[in-house]
């Protein structure tokens, strides 16, 4: 592709989500919305291929219904309310927007698009569409959750991770045991996002850097190979990152992951809420058991499948610079979690 053309779609997903998360007017923000799918539709069709085609069909769909869905909550609420302002919303058009939200995040119930989307596109597409796209409408979430009905975002919080949890044990695929964890962390931002909007933004800035550490060494090799399993004979560190990455998704104690779920549990405790804290505990031992199962079978057994060359992986991989900063601060952030707390 042309790079202007990169640059001009990369600017219009930039400014697309400023303009929602900078905007006060329903009408400005489904705006933005749609700027924001609009931008990355190009993007997700780059490599020519049936998959990506399908890919881009149903993500263009599911975010027209919900962007179309906010719409008619907003001019519902401008009906009754007589003004655009996201600060009161009659109950009818919040229920609608809460929908809307939870499809364009494919959280639950609304999900079954999600992993769909993640297996036809690049591995570079599915780290924005997992970590870039989802500020916006958590944007719009954040703005709203005041006069939103916080049992049900409870409880759609802890179906998003039980969900999350359950399905992703029988998948085979990393990528979409990757959809299905980020359908899992959903739930934990909804959830913090209830509780506190503070450790909201910590648990979003805590899950784009561990997606971002499991999606990047993988990306830089993904084009000489499409199984995991067989990754380390290309690139033995790309493949030890990427494990340690999706252990700390996973919310192993002792790397980063494990903090915004100690802060969620320990708010959700403070509240008396131990019958949501101990499904949602529950749910993320899930999640741990199927990353330990793939880091298992990957790292530290043989692979079915090895190259005929002896020393491929001292060949120079096409890494960015920026990998091993975000590794690192996926595994050794922990210790700043009180100094993260107070700054967020």
């Amino acid at each position: 592709m042309n790079p202007l053309v990169w640059a001009t779609l990369l600017t219009s997903l930039v400014a697309s989500t400023i303009i929602t998360m900078s905007s006060n007017h329903w009408l400005l923000a489904w705006f933005g919305l749609e700027l924001n799918t609009l931008s990355i539709l190009p993007m997700i069709m780059k490599s020519h291929h049936p998959r990506t085609t399908e890919a881009a069909t149903k993500y263009f769909l599911v975010q027209a219904a919900a962007a179309a869905m906010i719409l008619l909550a907003s001019i519902t609420g401008a009906w009754q309310t007589g003004h655009w302002s996201m600060s009161h919303t009659p109950p009818i058009p919040t229920l609608l927007t809460t929908m809307a939200i939870m499809l364009k995040l494919g959280a639950a119930p609304m999900y079954m698009w999600y992993p769909q989307v993640l297996l036809g596109v690049t591995m570079n597409t599915a780290l924005l569409i997992s970590t870039w796209q989802k500020l916006a409408p958590l944007t719009l979430l954040y703005f709203t959750h005041s006069h939103l009905n916080h049992t049900t975002l409870l409880l759609l919080g802890l179906l998003s991770a039980l969900l999350g949890g359950w399905a992703g044990l029988n998948q085979t695929q990393t990528r979409t045991i990757l959809a299905f964890s980020s359908i899992a962390h959903m739930g934990w931002l909804i959830t913090a996002i209830t509780l506190a909007p503070n450790l909201a933004t910590l648990t979003m800035l805590a899950y784009m850097i561990t997606t971002a550490a499991a999606f990047l060494p993988t990306a830089a090799v993904s084009k000489t190979t499409t199984t995991t399993g067989t990754l380390w004979p290309l690139s033995p560190a790309a493949l030890t990152a990427t494990m340690l990455a999706l252990l700390s998704l996973g919310g192993l104690p002792p790397l980063t992951g494990f903090m915004p779920k100690w802060l969620i549990l320990k708010e959700l405790m403070a509240t008396g809420l131990p019958l949501i804290a101990t499904p949602l505990l529950m749910s993320s031992l899930l999640s741990l058991f199927f990353y330990t199962r793939l880091a298992y079978l990957t790292v530290l057994t043989t692979p079915p499948a090895t190259t005929n060359t002896g020393h491929k992986w001292r060949l120079k991989t096409s890494q960015l610079k920026h990998t091993t900063p975000t590794i690192m601060a996926t595994a050794l952030l922990l210790p700043m979690t009180t100094t993260l707390y107070t700054t967020t």
